[in-house]
Protein backbone atom coordinates (compact mmCIF):
# COMPACT_ATOMS: atom_id res chain seq x y z
CA UNK A 1 0.00 0.00 0.00
CA UNK A 2 1.74 3.22 -0.59
CA UNK A 3 1.14 6.09 2.10
CA UNK A 4 -1.50 8.53 2.07
CA UNK A 5 0.29 12.01 0.82
CA UNK A 6 -0.27 14.98 3.20
CA UNK A 7 -2.18 17.92 2.57
CA UNK A 8 -0.36 20.37 -0.22
CA UNK A 9 2.45 19.02 -1.61
CA UNK A 10 5.59 21.20 -1.37
CA UNK A 11 8.19 21.79 -3.93
CA UNK A 12 11.52 20.73 -2.65
CA UNK A 13 15.16 21.46 -5.12
CA UNK A 14 17.19 18.73 -3.51
CA UNK A 15 20.79 19.04 -4.44
CA UNK A 16 23.81 16.83 -4.05
CA UNK A 17 26.48 15.26 -6.54
CA UNK A 18 25.72 12.01 -4.79
CA UNK A 19 23.48 9.80 -7.25
CA UNK A 20 21.97 7.72 -4.18
CA UNK A 21 21.89 10.38 -1.44
CA UNK A 22 19.24 11.97 -4.12
CA UNK A 23 17.32 8.97 -4.83
CA UNK A 24 17.51 7.89 -1.11
CA UNK A 25 16.51 11.30 0.39
CA UNK A 26 14.11 12.46 -2.64
CA UNK A 27 12.20 9.01 -2.42
CA UNK A 28 11.88 9.90 1.56
CA UNK A 29 10.65 12.95 1.39
CA UNK A 30 8.20 12.06 -1.81
CA UNK A 31 6.53 9.55 0.38
CA UNK A 32 5.65 12.05 2.77
CA UNK A 33 3.98 14.50 0.06
CA UNK A 34 6.69 16.46 -1.24
CA UNK A 35 7.39 16.85 -4.93
CA UNK A 36 11.35 16.27 -5.34
CA UNK A 37 13.22 18.03 -8.28
CA UNK A 38 17.20 17.22 -7.81
CA UNK A 39 19.65 18.30 -8.78
CA UNK A 40 23.40 16.62 -9.56
CA UNK A 41 25.88 19.96 -9.38
CA UNK A 42 25.51 23.58 -8.82
CA UNK A 43 24.97 25.10 -12.41
CA UNK A 44 21.95 22.63 -12.77
CA UNK A 45 20.85 23.87 -9.49
CA UNK A 46 21.47 28.02 -10.51
CA UNK A 47 18.93 27.11 -13.84
CA UNK A 48 16.96 25.57 -11.58
CA UNK A 49 16.67 28.09 -9.13
CA UNK A 50 16.01 31.06 -11.90
CA UNK A 51 13.77 29.33 -13.75
CA UNK A 52 11.38 27.45 -11.63
CA UNK A 53 9.59 27.71 -7.91
CA UNK A 54 10.04 25.96 -4.71
CA UNK A 55 9.33 25.86 -1.15
CA UNK A 56 12.23 24.40 0.08
CA UNK A 57 15.57 24.01 -1.17
CA UNK A 58 18.26 20.88 0.32
CA UNK A 59 21.94 21.26 -0.91
CA UNK A 60 25.09 19.40 0.46
CA UNK A 61 27.72 21.83 1.45
CA UNK A 62 30.69 20.38 -1.28
CA UNK A 63 29.94 19.17 -4.57
CA UNK A 64 32.51 18.15 -4.87
CA UNK A 65 34.51 21.38 -4.18
CA UNK A 66 34.37 22.71 -0.65
CA UNK A 67 31.96 25.16 0.00
CA UNK A 68 29.77 24.86 -3.55
CA UNK A 69 26.21 24.14 -1.21
CA UNK A 70 26.83 28.37 -0.18
CA UNK A 71 26.54 29.53 -4.41
CA UNK A 72 23.27 27.76 -4.19
CA UNK A 73 21.82 29.02 -0.81
CA UNK A 74 22.89 32.40 -1.71
CA UNK A 75 21.18 32.46 -4.89
CA UNK A 76 18.04 30.73 -3.52
CA UNK A 77 17.89 33.33 -0.66
CA UNK A 78 18.30 36.23 -3.45
CA UNK A 79 16.09 34.63 -6.28
CA UNK A 80 13.18 33.20 -3.87
CA UNK A 81 13.78 34.50 -0.28
CA UNK A 82 10.58 33.06 1.00
CA UNK A 83 12.28 29.34 0.60
CA UNK A 84 13.31 27.42 3.57
CA UNK A 85 16.88 26.81 3.12
CA UNK A 86 19.10 24.23 4.59
CA UNK A 87 22.60 23.13 3.97
CA UNK A 88 23.93 19.47 4.61
CA UNK A 89 27.40 19.07 5.51
CA UNK A 90 29.67 16.00 6.77
CA UNK A 91 32.19 18.20 7.87
CA UNK A 92 31.99 18.47 11.62
CA UNK A 93 33.66 21.77 11.90
CA UNK A 94 31.28 23.77 9.94
CA UNK A 95 29.07 23.94 12.69
CA UNK A 96 31.27 25.58 14.71
CA UNK A 97 33.62 27.50 11.97
CA UNK A 98 30.86 28.73 9.64
CA UNK A 99 27.61 29.79 11.84
CA UNK A 100 27.47 33.15 9.81
CA UNK A 101 26.05 30.59 7.14
CA UNK A 102 22.72 30.51 8.95
CA UNK A 103 22.00 33.74 8.18
CA UNK A 104 21.59 32.82 4.76
CA UNK A 105 20.54 29.16 5.69
CA UNK A 106 17.77 28.18 7.61
CA UNK A 107 19.08 24.90 9.18
CA UNK A 108 22.67 22.93 8.70
CA UNK A 109 21.71 19.79 9.02
CA UNK A 110 25.21 17.64 9.96
CA UNK A 111 26.02 14.23 8.56
CA UNK A 112 25.22 10.99 9.22
CA UNK A 113 21.50 12.47 10.00
CA UNK A 114 18.38 10.10 10.10
CA UNK A 115 17.44 10.34 6.78
CA UNK A 116 13.81 9.29 7.86
CA UNK A 117 13.39 12.29 10.04
CA UNK A 118 14.38 14.29 7.55
CA UNK A 119 10.59 15.29 6.07
CA UNK A 120 9.64 16.22 9.77
CA UNK A 121 12.24 18.46 10.11
CA UNK A 122 11.04 20.02 6.83
CA UNK A 123 7.93 20.30 7.90
CA UNK A 124 8.58 21.59 11.40
CA UNK A 125 10.57 24.58 9.93
CA UNK A 126 8.51 25.39 7.56
CA UNK A 127 5.28 26.16 10.29
CA UNK A 128 7.69 27.80 13.13
CA UNK A 129 10.06 30.05 10.93
CA UNK A 130 8.74 33.50 10.05
CA UNK A 131 5.98 33.37 7.62
CA UNK A 132 8.11 36.65 5.40
CA UNK A 133 12.29 36.81 5.98
CA UNK A 134 13.48 39.29 7.80
CA UNK A 135 13.74 42.28 5.37
CA UNK A 136 17.47 42.61 4.15
CA UNK A 137 19.52 45.79 4.90
CA UNK A 138 22.80 47.29 2.82
CA UNK A 139 25.60 48.14 4.63
CA UNK A 140 25.28 51.63 4.51
CA UNK A 141 21.92 50.97 6.13
CA UNK A 142 23.18 49.40 9.25
CA UNK A 143 25.52 51.92 10.04
CA UNK A 144 23.38 54.72 9.46
CA UNK A 145 20.96 53.02 11.45
CA UNK A 146 23.36 52.03 14.42
CA UNK A 147 25.23 55.51 14.18
CA UNK A 148 24.93 56.67 18.25
CA UNK A 149 25.72 53.16 18.85
CA UNK A 150 28.83 52.67 16.87
CA UNK A 151 30.02 55.58 19.19
CA UNK A 152 29.07 54.68 22.07
CA UNK A 153 30.90 50.87 20.92
CA UNK A 154 34.07 53.15 19.63
CA UNK A 155 33.85 55.11 23.17
CA UNK A 156 33.76 52.09 25.46
CA UNK A 157 36.81 50.27 23.61
CA UNK A 158 38.77 53.92 23.58
CA UNK A 159 38.60 53.92 27.22
CA UNK A 160 40.15 50.25 27.42
CA UNK A 161 43.06 51.80 25.25
CA UNK A 162 45.58 52.73 28.42
CA UNK A 163 47.34 55.21 25.87
CA UNK A 164 44.66 57.05 24.81
CA UNK A 165 43.50 57.37 28.06
CA UNK A 166 46.95 59.63 29.01
CA UNK A 167 44.99 62.36 27.51
CA UNK A 168 42.09 63.32 30.00
CA UNK A 169 39.04 64.39 27.82
CA UNK A 170 35.31 64.51 28.64
CA UNK A 171 33.64 62.21 26.38
CA UNK A 172 32.15 64.80 24.21
CA UNK A 173 35.54 65.98 23.17
CA UNK A 174 36.89 62.50 23.10
CA UNK A 175 34.07 61.72 21.05
CA UNK A 176 34.06 64.96 18.65
CA UNK A 177 33.76 64.59 14.61
CA UNK A 178 33.44 61.02 14.57
CA UNK A 179 29.29 61.07 14.00
CA UNK A 180 30.45 62.78 10.72
CA UNK A 181 33.43 60.62 9.99
CA UNK A 182 30.54 57.77 10.34
CA UNK A 183 28.03 60.18 8.09
CA UNK A 184 30.76 60.37 5.59
CA UNK A 185 31.43 57.13 5.38
CA UNK A 186 27.84 56.29 4.43
CA UNK A 187 27.54 58.24 2.19
CA UNK A 188 30.56 57.06 -0.31
CA UNK A 189 28.69 53.43 0.79
CA UNK A 190 25.38 54.94 -1.12
CA UNK A 191 27.52 55.78 -4.07
CA UNK A 192 26.65 53.33 -7.70
CA UNK A 193 28.68 50.54 -7.33
CA UNK A 194 30.08 49.95 -10.65
CA UNK A 195 31.60 46.34 -11.15
CA UNK A 196 35.32 46.02 -11.85
CA UNK A 197 35.64 50.28 -10.54
CA UNK A 198 36.65 51.58 -7.07
CA UNK A 199 34.71 54.16 -5.93
CA UNK A 200 36.86 57.71 -5.16
CA UNK A 201 37.34 58.11 -1.21
CA UNK A 202 35.28 61.33 -0.45
CA UNK A 203 37.37 64.88 0.69
CA UNK A 204 36.19 65.27 4.39
CA UNK A 205 36.57 68.34 6.05
CA UNK A 206 35.70 66.19 9.32
CA UNK A 207 38.66 64.09 8.84
CA UNK A 208 40.56 67.22 8.61
CA UNK A 209 39.46 69.02 11.50
CA UNK A 210 39.23 65.54 13.61
CA UNK A 211 42.91 65.89 13.18
CA UNK A 212 43.14 69.23 13.27
CA UNK A 213 41.36 69.02 16.89
CA UNK A 214 43.11 65.63 17.97
CA UNK A 215 46.55 67.98 17.57
CA UNK A 216 45.36 70.90 19.83
CA UNK A 217 44.03 68.51 22.81
CA UNK A 218 47.31 66.75 22.75
CA UNK A 219 47.17 63.51 20.83
CA UNK A 220 50.37 62.25 19.41
CA UNK A 221 50.26 60.34 15.52
CA UNK A 222 50.60 57.24 17.16
CA UNK A 223 47.23 58.00 19.01
CA UNK A 224 45.61 59.50 16.02
CA UNK A 225 46.61 55.99 14.24
CA UNK A 226 44.82 54.24 17.35
CA UNK A 227 41.75 56.25 17.18
CA UNK A 228 41.15 54.87 13.56
CA UNK A 229 42.18 51.20 13.96
CA UNK A 230 39.51 51.33 16.67
CA UNK A 231 36.66 52.93 14.67
CA UNK A 232 37.45 50.00 12.29
CA UNK A 233 37.46 47.36 14.50
CA UNK A 234 33.84 49.19 16.06
CA UNK A 235 32.24 49.14 12.51
CA UNK A 236 33.24 45.25 11.93
CA UNK A 237 31.80 44.28 15.20
CA UNK A 238 28.45 46.43 14.21
CA UNK A 239 27.98 44.43 11.09
CA UNK A 240 29.11 41.15 12.99
CA UNK A 241 26.21 41.91 15.25
CA UNK A 242 23.60 42.40 12.98
CA UNK A 243 24.60 39.54 10.18
CA UNK A 244 20.50 38.41 11.03
CA UNK A 245 19.25 41.46 8.66
CA UNK A 246 22.64 42.33 6.03
CA UNK A 247 22.22 41.71 2.58
CA UNK A 248 25.34 39.66 1.91
CA UNK A 249 25.24 40.55 -2.30
CA UNK A 250 27.35 43.47 -1.85
CA UNK A 251 29.51 42.76 1.70
CA UNK A 252 32.73 41.54 0.30
CA UNK A 253 33.23 45.46 -1.90
CA UNK A 254 31.76 47.25 1.13
CA UNK A 255 33.78 45.63 3.67
CA UNK A 256 36.88 46.80 1.36
CA UNK A 257 35.24 50.59 1.09
CA UNK A 258 35.10 50.57 4.74
CA UNK A 259 38.49 49.70 5.14
CA UNK A 260 39.77 52.08 2.52
CA UNK A 261 37.36 54.70 3.26
CA UNK A 262 38.68 54.36 7.43
CA UNK A 263 42.41 54.54 5.87
CA UNK A 264 41.72 57.93 3.54
CA UNK A 265 39.91 59.27 7.02
CA UNK A 266 43.38 58.79 8.57
CA UNK A 267 45.40 60.01 6.14
CA UNK A 268 43.14 62.92 5.70
CA UNK A 269 42.95 63.22 9.87
CA UNK A 270 46.80 63.17 9.79
CA UNK A 271 47.11 66.46 7.11
CA UNK A 272 45.08 68.23 9.15
CA UNK A 273 47.15 67.41 12.56
CA UNK A 274 50.39 67.81 10.75
CA UNK A 275 48.74 71.66 9.95
CA UNK A 276 47.93 72.32 12.87
CA UNK A 277 51.07 71.79 14.49
CA UNK A 278 52.63 73.69 12.28
CA UNK A 279 50.29 76.49 13.14
CA UNK A 280 52.19 78.05 16.25
CA UNK A 281 55.39 78.25 13.94
CA UNK A 282 54.27 79.70 11.02
CA UNK A 283 52.68 82.82 13.49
Amino acid sequence: MSPTKQGVSHRVLLVDDDEAVRTMMSATLERKGFEVVCAADVPEALKLITTESFDVLITDLHMPNASDGFAVITAMRHSQPNALTLLVSGYPDVKSAMDAILLEADQIMMKPFEVDKLADLVRDKMLTRKSAPQKREKVAAILQRCTSHIVEDWLVRVKKNKALLDVTLTDKERTGYLPKLIEDLVLRLKKPNIPGEESDSISSAAAVAHGRMRQLQGYTPGMLVHDSRILQVTLFATLQSNLGALDFSLLLPDIMTIADEVDSQLTQAMEGYMNASLEPAAA
